[in-house]
């Protein structure tokens, strides 16, 4: 039978989602703790593989993740999350279980993803926030031209060429992705961007904000973005941004496999920046 998982996670101890020869990533957590749940001599008949809607990079956390594996035991909904959570590290909670059809796919299924960063910014940083935000040092007296940001973002709606903000470690097949919408979220020392689309390029979500607070700090103009898209390279936009801030929020499904939206209500970010 398929199950699919709903994740939450503090991806800060982490290498990231994705398996990888000793490093700590929350995929091999995950399976280790599938293997733990269902018992090894299972997990020997039909091996636990988990495939996942999104991989998340070193650090970046998820609030809404969504995954599917195969497996050859039944059990109970309730049972595979109490089960998992008993095996899995602090960092790492599954929210729901759901039993899905052969064809769902939590990659290949999904037609929509939502990012949130977290950006905090003032005279110092902020000790409550480590791992949890980026940060960019800021004069008590200034802010970021947040209509500036908001107007740049335009161009960036629709089908595009993302070349410009695709790392060079990227695996995706074509730079071409669609955004549905950016919203920029203003409450000083915080600064919120949530960001929807079909699908991302590697780095695409840490690149932008790099490159829109180049413009909320004033060292480029709103007409900038729409140069830097244009240009389908790479060095022209701004650095990659910090990590820590990053939040995978929601994964969205046809209806028709009845995919429970994630449990957001735990979590330290405000609740305007969800709905």
């Amino acid at each position: 039978m398929r199950i699919a998982l709903g994740l939450q996670y503090d991806g800060s101890p982490y290498s990231g989602w994705q398996s990888q020869l000793n490093q700590n990533t929350i995929q091999d957590e995950l399976e280790k703790a599938i293997t733990s749940f269902i018992g090894v001599d299972a997990a020997k008949l039909n091996p636990i593989r988990v495939i996942t809607a999104g991989r998340t990079d070193t650090a970046v956390h998820a609030l809404g993740q969504v995954v599917h594996f195969d497996v050859g035991v039944e059990r109970e909904t309730w049972s595979w999350v109490r089960g998992l959570n008993t095996f899995l590290p602090e960092s790492i909670v599954v929210n729901w279980a759901k039993a899905v059809p052969e064809e769902f796919s939590a990659r290949y299924s999904a037609y929509e993803r939502t990012y949130i960063y977290a950006l905090h910014a003032g005279p110092c940083r902020s000790p409550m926030a480590s791992n949890r935000a980026g940060y960019v040092m800021l004069p008590a007296d200034r802010w970021f031209d947040v209509d500036a940001m908001r107007l740049a973002a335009k161009c960036l709606i629709g089908e595009h060429d993302f070349t410009s903000f695709r790392s060079s470690e990227c695996q995706s097949k074509t730079p071409i992705k669609t955004i549905y919408s950016i919203e920029i979220f203003s409450s000083e020392p915080w600064l919120y961007f949530r960001i929807k689309g079909n699908a991302f390029l590697h780095h695409m979500v840490r690149n932008l904000v790099g490159s829109f607070i180049q413009i909320g700090i004033g060292k480029q103009k709103a007409e900038w973005m729409a140069e830097v898209l244009a240009a389908k390279d790479r060095s022209i936009a701004a650095p990659t941004f910090s990590p820590t801030g990053l939040y995978l929020t929601q994964i969205a499904y046809p209806d028709e496999f009845q995919i429970p939206r994630p449990w957001l209500a735990n979590s330290w970010l405000p609740t305007n920046v969800f709905s």
